[in-house]
C-alpha cells in the first residue's frame, strides 16, 4: 500500500507519488504538508505565486500538491495543486468580491450546532446549501445534548429536521459520550471529513474525544448568551485512529455565500416540489390563482420563516453572481489594456531602432 493512501490518496498511474503531498495545516501564508511518512514546512514557488489569479488558486487544507522536497531540512516547495474533487468555499467576511476556500477534497461536511440558545436554523440552511455546492455530503451534529432536557432535545431535533430534509442528524454529548458511536459511523477509513460551525459548539472537543488526547485548545461557552469563545485559529487535518481524516476549522459565525445556485434544489427540495405543483409555470407565488406556495403558507404546511429564508438566499446568490460577473468583466478589460500597452511599447521600441 502506498504511504499516501494513509492520507486518503487514490493511486493513479498518471501521477508520480514521490512528488505528491497533502496540505495538513494552513496558517495565514504558512503550510504544513505530509507525504504520509514525514511532515514538511511548505512554501509556494515563485511561478505558483505569479500564476495564481485569485485566492481560490492557493492551497487549502485537504489539497493534494506537487512539491519539491528537501528531506534534510524538512522543507518543500509547492509547485502546483492537483485537481480538487470538492471544495467548501465562502465569501470572505468584510470583503465584497473575494472567496475563501475553507477545506478541499472532503467527502463529508459535519455541520455542528449546539442545542442551546445559539441554535440557528437559518445558519444551518446556509451550511447545508454550501455543503451541497462543495460536492460533499452534509451531516448535522447537534452537540451538548447533556445540557438540555429530553423535551428540549426532541424539540431541537424536530426543528432542525424541518430544514434539513434528507440530511442525517446526530445528537451527541462529549460529556456522556452519547451519539459518539453513531458519529463514528460516518468517519470512514481513508475518507476525509470537515467540522464546520460557530465557535463554542464543540468542534475541537470532538477532535480531542476522537483522538483520545488533548490536541485542540477548548473554552467554555458564555453562560449569558450560550455563544462560544473563539478557540481554534487555523484549519488543520488530523488522522484518526481508525484511519479517517478529520479537518477542524475556526468558528464561522458569519457565512456569506460565494455560490450555491446549483444546490438550492437539494437544500430546499420541499419548496421546489411545491413550486412544481403551481397551476402556472411562471407563477411568481404572489397573488396568482392556483399557487401551491401560497396555499402551503396559509395552511401552515410551509413555514413563512423558511420561505423567506429561501427567497433571501436566492436574492443573495443572484446578487453575488452579478457581482462576480462584473469583476470578471473588469479583470478581462484590464488584461486587454495591459496587452495593448505592451504591444504599443514594443512597437515604439522597434520604431526607435
Amino acid at each position: 500500500m502506498s504511504k499516501l493512501e494513509n492520507l486518503g490518496w487514490v493511486p493513479s498511474d498518471q501521477v508520480d507519488e514521490d512528488v505528491i503531498a497533502r496540505v495538513i495545516t494552513v496558517q495565514k501564508n504558512s503550510y504544513r504538508i505530509s507525504d504520509g511518512t514525514m511532515d514538511y514546512f511548505g512554501h509556494l514557488s515563485g511561478k505558483f505565486i505569479n500564476e495564481a489569479e485569485s485566492s481560490l488558486d492557493y492551497p487549502a487544507v485537504g489539497d493534494w500538491v506537487e512539491v519539491h522536497k528537501s528531506v534534510d531540512e524538512q522543507k518543500a516547495v509547492i509547485k502546483r495543486i492537483l485537481p480538487r474533487k470538492s471544495q467548501f468555499v465562502r465569501q470572505v467576511a468584510g470583503l465584497r468580491s473575494d472567496a475563501q476556500v475553507v477545506a478541499t477534497n472532503i467527502d463529508t461536511v459535519f455541520i455542528v450546532n449546539s442545542i442551546n440558545q445559539d441554535l440557528n436554523l437559518r445558519r444551518i440552511e446556509r451550511y447545508i446549501l454550501l455543503a451541497y455546492e462543495s460536492g460533499a455530503s452534509p451531516v448535522i451534529l447537534l452537540t451538548k445534548k447533556d445540557s438540555c432536557s429530553p423535551d428540549e432535545a426532541a424539540d431541537a431535533l424536530s426543528q432542525v429536521g424541518e430544514v434539513a430534509l434528507g440530511v442525517p442528524i446526530i445528537m451527541l454529548s462529549n460529556v456522556t459520550q452519547e451519539g459518539i458511536d453513531e458519529f463514528h459511523h460516518y468517519l470512514e477509513p481513508k475518507k476525509t471529513a470537515a467540522l464546520l460551525g460557530s465557535s463554542g459548539v464543540g468542534k475541537s472537543t470532538l477532535v480531542n474525544t476522537l483522538l483520545g488526547k488533548e490536541v485542540q485548545v477548548t473554552n467554555d461557552i458564555r453562560e449569558d448568551d450560550s455563544k462560544g469563545r473563539h478557540t481554534t485559529t487555523h484549519r488543520e487535518m488530523f488522522v484518526l485512529p481508525n484511519g479517517a481524516m478529520l479537518i477542524d476549522t475556526p468558528g464561522m459565525r458569519e457565512l456569506q455565500l460565494w455560490d450555491g445556485e446549483s444546490a438550492m434544489e437539494a437544500t430546499f427540495q420541499d419548496i421546489e416540489v411545491l413550486e412544481e405543483a403551481c397551476r402556472f409555470n411562471d407563477c411568481q407565488h404572489d397573488s396568482e390563482p392556483g399557487c401551491r406556495i401560497q396555499e402551503a403558507l396559509e395552511q401552515g404546511e410551509l413555514s413563512r420563516d423558511r420561505y423567506q429564508s429561501f427567497l433571501k438566499l436566492k436574492r443573495e446568490i443572484a446578487f453575488e453572481k452579478r457581482k462576480q460577473d462584473k469583476k470578471l468583466q473588469l479583470e478581462e478589460k484590464n488584461k486587454w489594456k495591459k496587452a495593448k500597452k505592451s504591444r504599443q511599447e514594443k512597437y515604439n521600441f522597434e520604431k526607435q531602432r
